[in-house]
């Protein structure tokens, strides 16, 4: 979704108009000038006190003028308003000296000039322009009067040109602070509203949810981010609601006959996870529609969180229920193991009760370790004697008859990190998992954990079996939370391990392992390497 950034001008800029027209009107006093000098009506004009300059000033004004022209537009506005009304009012005082007959008009013309100039000028600028002209044109008076004795003027009538050059000076300098300020207003409101443009464009550019924008005709005019991901490579030319996803076209269609919205979620390919559209009209009585695209995934993802933090909950209340009747077996078996009338075989079977029972505790402590998101404990332990420890445990808690467990390793020893009790649950699901699933119809389970150096200096535990391996549509879902292929199974076992893993700093992973079974590996980066 692209919408076009809003464009402001300065305000020097927005009156740039003004002074085309300010340098329109000096061409045509220029034109007059010449016309009152050169042209028809020179003869019927008495003659001009000084005709040689005079005509030479015509001339150099016209051509002043042309420049000022012609130049306007490209420089400073308020550089070419101080030279233009400057040429104005030198050429304009020295023509109506040369000239007598038409100084009252020249006069009256320059009453324009001076409120021009006070409109694009700030006010000072403005005021003294017209002080400048009042000046001149009382200096041209008296100097008339006095040092020529030539005038037939009254001295009423300068008085006059005074105020009215004041006048239009002031009024046109308070217009011209108005249009400024509005202009400066306008051009904040402007900033204000591109801004907020393309805030709203990002928000909506950046929402999990797609928006289209269709027309009457089905032709998709608009899409954000993700919308754009559904229609896949199409070309924008390409994008037709018909074409690109027909059965969102078709429900639109029912929508618009009916005002009934199918919310029931649909797969727009094979690649994508299923979404539930929903229709709004752009405006009233508008046939363009607005189509959000409500992702299923996100949804599911939500409900999951939320289904997870209720878990969280019950599994600390559950842990600590199981403390109880926990440490009251431990409890009996200490006693049980302090009586002489227990035969040695039996006392073997209380070790073996005493040793899970302490496992369990420590399972129950890792259950409430992770609902309460409490770190782990990491001590200095070494990977190849704690897998054999492990499988030495798990043999004797766990009799396999024709199954097989074993621990290899190519190194004597690597040093880790990693809190023991959480690596032994880890491990312990995986087992479990792949005796279970991880061996072939009719044939015993061989699973191997073998420990070995990682890349980078880090470290891993492989745990490997000949089962058939995962179908690659499961593989994905392994670690998510309550997926499980086993009527019997909570699908929590792999999502805890990965859990239990990441509190460790180490990663818990799935490797295919096409055609000899499956391998789970669990890394260990460097930093978790004793030093």
């Amino acid at each position: 979704m692209k919408l076009a950034a809003l464009q402001v001008a300065d305000a020097d800029k927005a009156l740039r108009r003004e002074l085309h027209f300010f340098t329109l009107y000096r061409l045509l006093e220029a034109a007059m000038l010449l016309l009152v000098l050169f042209g028809p009506i020179a003869e019927q004009l008495p003659e001009a006190r000084h005709a040689l300059f005079a005509q030479a000033l015509a001339i150099a004004y016209a051509f002043s003028a042309v420049l000022l022209f012609a130049f306007g537009r490209k420089g400073d506005l308020r550089l070419c308003t101080m030279i233009g009304i400057s040429a104005d009012l030198f050429f304009g005082i020295l023509a109506l000296h040369s000239i007598p007959a038409a100084s009252t008009g020249i006069a009256l013309m320059l009453i324009f000039n001076i409120g021009a100039a006070a409109l694009l000028l700030p006010t000072r600028y403005g005021i003294g322009v017209a002080l400048v002209a009042v000046a001149g044109l009382t200096a041209e008076h008296f100097w008339t009067r006095i040092i020529e004795d030539q005038t037939t003027r009254s001295v009423i009538e300068p008085l006059m040109f005074t105020v009215a050059y004041m006048a239009m000076a002031t009024l046109t300098s308070v217009l011209g602070r108005q249009m400024r300020a509005s202009q400066d207003l306008a051009e904040r409101r402007g900033e204000e509203t591109a801004h907020l443009v393309e805030v709203n464009e990002l928000i909506i550019r950046r929402l999990r949810t797609g928006v289209l924008l269709v027309d009457g005709r089905n032709r998709i005019t608009l899409a954000n981010e993700a919308a754009t991901v559904l229609l896949g490579g199409t070309r924008e030319e390409d994008w037709h609601l018909d074409l690109v996803m027909p059965e969102l076209a078709r429900r639109l269609a029912v929508w618009r006959d009916g005002g009934k919205n199918d919310e029931t979620p649909f797969q727009p390919s094979p690649d994508f996870s299923d979404i539930v559209p929903r229709f709004t009209r752009l405006l009233a009585g508008s046939d363009q529609t607005l189509v959000f695209l409500d992702d299923t995934s996100l949804l599911s993802k939500r409900a999951e969180s939320i289904t997870l933090a209720t878990l969280g909950r019950f599994s600390a209340s559950l842990a600590h229920e199981i403390r109880n009747p926990l440490a009251a077996i431990n409890y009996a078996v200490q006693l049980l193991e302090e009586s002489d009338d227990i035969r040695p075989a039996d006392r073997r079977l209380l070790e073996i009760i005493h040793q899970q029972g302490t496992r369990m505790n420590g399972i129950v402590d890792n259950v409430l370790g992770l609902a309460r998101r409490e770190p782990a404990k990491p001590e200095h332990v070494d990977l190849v004697g704690l897998c054999r420890q492990f499988v030495t445990e798990y043999l004797a808690g766990h009799p396999l008859e024709d199954d097989s467990l074993s621990s290899t390793s190519s190194r004597p020893s690597l040093p880790v990190m990693v809190d023991p009790r959480q690596l032994h649950q880890v491990l312990t699901v995986l087992v479990h998992n792949a005796l279970l699933y991880g061996r072939k119809p009719g044939e015993p389970a061989r699973i191997t954990i073998h420990a070995q150096p990682d890349g980078a200096g880090g470290s891993r535990i492989d745990v490997l079996d000949r089962g058939p391996g995962i179908p690659e549509r499961q593989a994905g879902q392994l670690f998510k939370p309550f997926y499980t292929t086993s009527p019997h199974g909570t699908g929590l076992g792999l999502y805890i391990a990965r859990e239990l893993c990441r509190a460790n700093q180490a990663t818990l992973e799935y490797v295919p392992t096409p055609g000899v079974g499956s391998c789970f590996r669990i890394r260990f980066p460097a930093s978790a390497a004793r030093t």
